[in-house]
């Protein structure tokens, strides 16, 4: 079973790497070969080509529950109901919506426009899930209720960029055919409230609720909600930080060790209560195995049914039917049962890093007690499960997230028995006694917020250790591939020769030479930030940034969601420089989360005034330096404007193989200035595109001037602004530019070197099929 699994497993993973699924003539012919393996009994390879067949009918089905084009920018009246707990912060509420079925967009009469409800002319199926916001309701939105919306739709489209969230991969996983947003006029009207028998996210929003007013304001409010029913929608920023800097993020999210902990506990529980009742018509094993499985079904309702709780789930439905009929089971064959369980319901699930990392833990664990020879105590069982499970999964932390803790397995040893024998518990059985008793209730809660307080002191107190988490270039897949043996080797029993050999197949993991350009040579990446603006320029040994994206909250910005992450897969470690050209957020909003994740050595600014604590240097003309024969120099300004955008810093990087010219938000007047003052020194190889391509920029003496080869625009998909312009698009064709947006692009790559220029969109060498061409 466990190979069969592995095989199906494989067929998944493979048409996940695909940029464009196969047709259907090529799903006929797959299937005919199914049946003809079939019909031979190589099994092995049935599984492998079922898993493929699968992935994809299902990937087609998921795209084909996508908004039209035709559809997106206009006003579309929608019914439906609110699908989970929705998102709050101060600015908007943001939540799935589960249109009903029938809802049918029709007689489009143009682009913004209202839609009539009438069939003199079809456009289109609207998807039956929907992601919108509502900025600034009026009204409190719960899950479970059904409204009455006039909505604006886009398609599914996310930034991309490299070692970035794929925000349109995540959106496709969970079945969402297009994002939006609420008109406030027609107003919003609410037609009622699912009933909490047909709709679980309904006893959710009644948990939460309810645990909003019995706690307060108390500081482990968001901590006890994640752990009771799976919502972290309240844990800020710094509190994840904390919890990944400690290893220990697994354990503020109903995982599959609190389903199984939950389900043992009622086990022990039901199988002594009803031996004591003498009642043995149904024997108490039977009847407790039977409890153990709705408990944990239960509790996983409450997280949402995420991958971990389905497999904690299966597995344990597998284990007490073993016990029910009374046979013998594997470990590996329960976890093969279970991932194949899971992968069959829901193929997308490969696309999870959750998916990866609970079956390995559980694999990982099984692999370590079952079948040795002697036992520990349970103290040392648990720390060298601990140990076992860091070694075991950080390949595959480097591989999603870069980031490695090394204090984990310590933080683990303590929060883990914290968590799993007093937080939860106690906080599940306030949660169950709070509609009768709310005094016990609040005591109960009392003595978990001091338990929570507590273990959050010290974990704040070793994220701050040095060294407590490392950062790591992103590996590569064969360095991936030797480390498996290697951990496989390195957690064998004693008595297996040369473990030690294990360590040595880790090495091509942690000995990553990031790929830096040569002498002289440039590399720019202009990051894909929605409407916003940030390039990074590495040379060989050095390294600038140029504008650091949005901020959108206190707890999103374009800083800590892309430029760290790119920075941290690239390898990098410092900031040699970085320039923020000017004061408007697009620019600036990122800088803050961007200095405190990996402090710049010097700063450039046209408005030091914004970034006092930095210490900053008035950015102005005539400064330049040199690093790796690749010569940078400040172009503007000298002299103030009176428009903001035209006090944007300008930088031209010239080396002996091309030049390029970033120029912030720069709009006519300062065009003109730099035309007047520089005349043929402005000509560069690539221009950044000034003011995103907006119509007041971008002027035709200034393209004379500059006599680019390529221009990369800096968009948000459909932005409000109609950014680039189509007069300026004209306009680079007058000069024969080449020109790529980030917002049809993603991420854009320039490498200037010996070999000439090549310029390339991530969407076209990285996209796959569930990306937005």
């Amino acid at each position: 079973m466990v190979v069969s699994a592995l095989s199906f497993l494989a067929g998944l993973i493979w048409v996940q790497q695909l940029a464009v699924l196969p047709d259907v003539k090529w799903l006929i012919a797959g299937g005919v070969a199914t049946c003809i393996i079939a019909g031979l009994r190589y099994w092995r390879c049935l599984f492998f080509l079922v898993g493929i067949l699968w992935a994809i009918v299902f990937a087609m089905h998921r795209l084909a529950d996508r908004l039209p084009e035709q559809l997106e920018g206009v006003e579309i009246p929608v019914t439906g109901t609110i699908a989970d707990l929705p998102e709050q912060d101060e600015k908007r509420v943001r939540f799935d919506f589960i249109t009903r079925d029938g809802v049918y967009a029709e007689n489009l009469s143009g682009t913004g426009s209202a839609i009539t409800r009438n069939t003199s002319e079809f456009a289109g199926r609207l998807p039956s899930k929907l992601r919108l916001s509502w900025y600034y309701p009026d009204q409190p939105v719960k899950a479970g209720q059904q409204w009455t919306f006039t909505v604006k739709l886009k398609r599914v489209h996310g930034t991309l960029n490299p070692g970035g969230f794929d925000y349109e991969r995540w959106l496709f996983s969970e079945g969402v055919g297009a994002t939006g947003y609420v008109r406030p006029n027609p107003k919003p009207v609410l037609l009622g409230n699912d009933p909490a028998w047909r709709n679980i996210s309904v006893w959710r929003q009644s948990l939460a609720d309810r645990l909003s007013n019995t706690l307060g304001n108390s500081p482990s409010l968001a901590l006890i909600k994640a752990l009771t029913i799976g919502d972290g929608n309240g844990i800020e920023q710094e509190q994840w930080e904390v919890f990944r800097k400690t290893g220990t993020t697994h354990l503020v999210v109903i995982s599959g060790s609190h389903i199984g902990l939950i389900a043992g506990l009622v086990y022990l529980l039901v199988l002594r209560a009803w031996a004591w009742t003498g009642y043995l018509a149904w024997s108490p094993q039977k009847v407790a195995a039977l409890s153990a499985v709705l408990a944990a079904i239960f509790y996983s309702g409450l997280a949402g049914f995420s991958v971990p709780t389905q497999r904690s789930v299966v597995m344990l439905a597998i284990a007490m039917l073993a016990v029910i009929l009374q046979r013998n089971s594997r470990p590996f064959n329960t976890l093969a049962v279970a991932m194949f369980a899971v992968l069959v319901f829901d193929p997308l699930a490969v696309l999870s890093a959750g998916f990866w990392l609970s079956f390995l833990a559980v694999g990982i664990i099984v692999y370590v007690v079952s079948g040795r020879l002697g036992k520990l105590g349970h103290v040392w069982a648990a720390i060298k499960i601990n140990w076992a499970t860091s070694v075991a999964l950080s390949p595959l932390l480097l591989l999603f997230f870069q980031q490695i803790s090394l204090i984990a397995p310590f933080a683990n040893l303590i929060a883990v028995p914290v968590i799993s024998l007093l937080a939860v518990p106690l906080s599940l059985l306030a949660v169950m006694i709070m509609f009768i008793s709310p005094m016990l209730a609040d005591k109960l809660f009392f003595l978990v917020d001091r338990v929570l307080q507590s273990l959050w002191w010290l974990l704040t107190h070793l994220a701050e250790t040095p060294m407590a988490a490392v950062n790591h270039a992103l590996p590569s897949y064969w360095a991936l591939l030797f480390a498996v043996p290697g951990i496989l080797l390195l957690l064998a029993p004693v008595g297996i020769p040369a473990r030690w050999l294990g360590l040595v197949m880790f090495f091509p993991l942690v000995f990553t030479e990031s790929r830096q350009p040569e002498t002289g040579a440039i590399r720019m990446t202009l990051l894909d930030v929605g409407q916003g603006l940030s390039t990074v320029v590495q040379t060989t040994h050095h390294l600038l940034v140029f504008d650091t994206g949005a901020k959108f909250s206190e707890q999103s910005d374009m800083g800590q969601g892309v430029l760290l992450p790119f920075l941290h897969s690239e390898g990098v470690t410092k900031i040699d420089s970085l320039i923020v050209s000017h004061g408007d957020n697009d620019h600036i909003g990122g800088a803050a989360s961007l200095m405190r994740g990996m402090p710049a050595e010097k700063l450039l600014t046209s408005v030091p005034q914004m970034l006092s604590e930095y210490a900053p240097v008035q950015c102005k003309a005539g400064q330049s330096w040199v690093w790796d024969q690749v010569e940078f120099t400040v172009l503007a300004p000298r002299q103030a404007f009176v428009s903001e955008n035209d006090n944007s810093c300008v930088l031209k990087i010239r080396s002996q193989y091309g030049t390029a010219l970033l120029t912030g938000d720069i709009e006519a007047v300062a065009e003109s200035w730099l035309v007047n003052t520089y005349g043929e020194e402005l000509k560069a190889d690539v221009l950044v595109a000034p003011h995103h391509g907006s119509k007041t920029s971008s002027t035709a003496g200034f393209l004379q001037a500059v006599q680019p080869n390529y221009v990369l625009i800096s968009a948000g998909y459909r932005n409000q602004f109609g950014h680039p312009h189509k007069d300026v698009l004209a306009r680079y064709r007058q000069v024969n530019a080449k020109w790529l947006s980030s917002a049809e692009s993603g991420a854009i790559a320039v490498n200037v070197g010996n070999s000439g220029f090549a310029v390339q969109g991530m969407r076209e060498t990285e996209g796959r099929y569930w990306n937005t061409k």
